[in-house]
C-alpha cells in the first residue's frame, strides 16, 4: 500500500509539474555527442521551420557528459534528449532509473571512426595493430619478452618500417567522448589482441587486460582537442604531419581538406561501413527521457521527423550529412519504440 501511495504522489506530481512546463521552457533541450550532433541539428532546423514549434537547443558535450546530465532528473531544468556515439552503460542506466527516469532508445544509424591527415599529405595505410602501438600508454616489450613497457615510440616509422618517418601526432577527443570510447574498443583494442599474451590477459585478469588495451598514453603524442570535430579538421589543414581522429560524417563534409587513412586495408568509405568491412565501425543513438515526451511543446513531432524515413531512410536527408542507414526492419523497430515509448529495461543489458 505505502508503495501504492508513494507512486500515486510521484505521479501526480509530474502531472503538477507539466502544468507549468510549457510556461517554463518552450523549447526541446538536447545534450549530447558531437558526433550525433549535426545530424541531430539539421533534422532540429527542419523541424523549426516546417512546425509551429521553436528549433530545439542543442549543445555538444560529448556522449559521457550527456548521459550524466540526461540521467540527472526529470524537470524542465534537465535535458529532454541526449545523443549518444555508443550504447548507453549499464551504470549509466542505472543512475537515471534511480533518478527515476524511463528511458527510450532509438538507434539511428551507423558511422565509421576515421583516422584522417590534411590532403598535403600522403595517405596513411593503418594497421589497428599500428595504431595500438602508437597510442597506447604501455605497449609490449620491442625487445620480443612477453612484458609491457612504457610506449618508447616517437615516429610512426618505429611502429611500423612501412610507415613514414613523422613524428606521432594525433588530435583526438577527450575521455567523456563517445568517439573516443569506440576508437578504444574498436581500434586500439583489437590491435592489442593481436599480441598472444595480452589476449590471454582477458580471461586472467580482465582490469589490467582493459587498462592495457583501453589506456592512451600522456607524453604529448595524444593530444585532445576537445570535443568540436570541426576544430580538428582545421588544425589537421594546419598541420600535414597531423592525424585526427572524428566520425566518418566530418570526413564526409570534409573531402577537400582532408582524407582517411586505410585500417587493415580498407578505406573509410559509405559502403564499407554499411556493409561492416570497415573494422572501426559503431551504431549511433539518442535517448529519449519518456516523461518528458508528453510535457515538453514538440517533442512528439521531432520524434517522428527523426525517425521519418524522409530523414533516416536509404535515400533520407541525413544520409547527405554522412549518416550510413540501418535495414528497413532496424528502422521499424525503432520508430515503433518511439510510436510506443517503450521503455528500456536491466533486462536490455
Amino acid at each position: 500500500m505505502k508503495k501504492v501511495l508513494l507512486t500515486a504522489l510521484a505521479l501526480t506530481f509530474i502531472a503538477g509539474v507539466g502544468n507549468s512546463w510549457a510556461t517554463s521552457r518552450d523549447y526541446i533541450s538536447i545534450v549530447g555527442s558531437s558526433t550525433v550532433y549535426p545530424f541531430a541539428t539539421v533534422v532540429a532546423e527542419k523541424f523549426g521551420k516546417s512546425t509551429q514549434y521553436k528549433t530545439p537547443k542543442i549543445e555538444s558535450t560529448g556522449s559521457g557528459g550527456g548521459h550524466k546530465l540526461f540521467g540527472a532528473g526529470i524537470g524542465v531544468q534537465h535535458p529532454d534528449i541526449t545523443n549518444s556515439s555508443r550504447r548507453i552503460k549499464k551504470s549509466e542506466f542505472e543512475k537515471a532509473a534511480k533518478n527515476g527516469i524511463e528511458i527510450v532508445e532509438v538507434k539511428i544509424g551507423y558511422d565509421g571512426i576515421v583516422v584522417a591527415n590534411s590532403k598535403k599529405g600522403n595517405v596513411m595505410k593503418l594497421t589497428r595493430k599500428d595504431l595500438f602501438l602508437a597510442l597506447a600508454a604501455q605497449v609490449p616489450n620491442p625487445n620480443g619478452s612477453e612484458t609491457l613497457v612504457d610506449n618508447p615510440y616517437k615516429t610512426w616509422k618505429d611502429v611500423n618500417p612501412a610507415l613514414p618517418a613523422i613524428k606521432i601526432e594525433v588530435l583526438g577527443p577527450p575521455p567523456t567522448s563517445g568517439t573516443r570510447d569506440a576508437f578504444v574498443e574498436l581500434a586500439m583494442e583489437g590491435g592489442a589482441t593481436q599480441f598472444a599474451f595480452i589476449e590471454a590477459m582477458e580471461k586472467k585478469d580482465k582490469k589490467k587486460y582493459k587498462a592495457v588495451c583501453h589506456t592512451v598514453r600522456e607524453d604529448g603524442a595524444y593530444v585532445e582537442a576537445g570535443e568540436n570535430d570541426n576544430l580538428i579538421v582545421q588544425k589537421l589543414e594546419a598541420n600535414p604531419n597531423a592525424l585526427g581522429i572524428f566520425g566518418f560524417s566530418f570526413l564526409d563534409q570534409n573531402t577537400d581538406k582532408v582524407q582517411g587513412a586505410y585500417v587493415d586495408g580498407v578505406q573509410p568509405t559509405f559502403d564499407a561501413i554499411s556493409d561492416g568491412s570497415y573494422p572501426v565501425s559503431r551504431s549511433l543513438y539518442f535517448y529519449v527521457k519518456k516523461a518528458h515526451v508528453d510535457q515538453i511543446p514538440g517533442m512528439n513531432g521531432f520524434l517522428k521527423e527523426f525517425t521519418s524515413e524522409k530523414a533516416w531512410g536509404d535515400e533520407g536527408y541525413l544520409t547527405d550529412k554522412g549518416l550510413i542507414p540501418m535495414s528497413s526492419d532496424e528502422r521499424a523497430k525503432f520508430r515503433a519504440a518511439v510510436s510506443n515509448l517503450t521503455p528500456m529495461t536491466a533486462a536490455d543489458f
